[in-house]
């Protein structure tokens, strides 16, 4: 294989939720990806997963010019095991450290699987009981509303249902429909958290200089680990 060609070789790293996720891009573009559903097991999965990947599509560590890592929300354990392992590969290899939201990225693969249909975009990673991670996003990928915590009670979205189509995904997604029943609601079961929808997204990161300080990063949990208090409304 001709490396030379490929400009930018980035390894995308998704520990958010159950599914412990690598990937490798060139340009952009996701020419492997190796994914574990196993859940759990992110800590003894996340380096032997890097290796193989590198290793069946002919690559050394040492030819990546960045890392993307899914900043969060999403499970508190698996950001800091996938946070950590990217942060080490980048200190080592003195290379960047990208991040990118996940609840963007899983936007990404739902606008992208739904053929870039018109209508509010809101990604939902589960955050125990009736409370989700969410967002609200255009077919355009602008956010209209921040990433935060939200407790799902029946009419929480009607401003945006009144006005047009909603979609609904994420591990949070399944456990709300009962309470989001509308004839403008959709729910897509085909989008999931991965690796490869860091790709694009850190590429363009990566070549318009938007990288992150190693030593200052961490993950976005938007809530601490203790805390009881839950957002009932979205915040205007």
């Amino acid at each position: 294989m001709d490396k030379e060609k490929y400009a930018m070789l980035i390894l995308g790293i998704d520990t958010s939720t159950h599914i412990c996720s690598v990937a490798l891009a060139v340009n952009g573009a996701t020419i492997d990806c190796i994914e574990n559903t196993a859940g759990h097991a992110h800590a003894s999965l996340i380096t032997v997963q890097i290796e193989e990947i590198l290793h069946r599509n002919q690559y050394n560590i040492h030819q990546l010019h960045a890392v993307a890592v899914s900043q969060g929300p999403g499970s508190y354990t698996g950001l800091r095991i996938g946070v950590s392992a990217a942060k080490g590969i980048c200190y080592v290899l003195n290379i960047p450290l990208i991040a990118v939201s996940t609840l963007e990225a899983l936007t990404r693969k739902a606008i992208t699987n739904n053929n870039n249909e018109p209508g509010f975009y809101m990604p939902m990673l589960d955050a125990m009981r009736m409370e989700v991670y969410t967002a609200v996003y255009t077919s355009t990928l602008e956010c209209i509303e921040i990433p935060q915590a939200l407790v799902i009670t029946p009419g929480v979205f009607d401003t945006y249902l009144n006005e047009q189509p909603c979609y609904y995904f994420g591990t949070g997604a399944a456990k709300c429909r009962p309470l989001l029943q509308h004839p403008n609601a959709g729910f897509m079961a085909d989008v999931e958290c991965s690796a490869t929808n860091l790709s694009e997204p850190a590429f363009e990161r990566l070549t318009t200089g938007k990288t992150e300080d190693i030593a200052y990063f961490f993950p976005d949990y938007i809530k601490n680990f203790f805390s009881n208090k839950s957002k009932t409304e979205l915040v205007h």
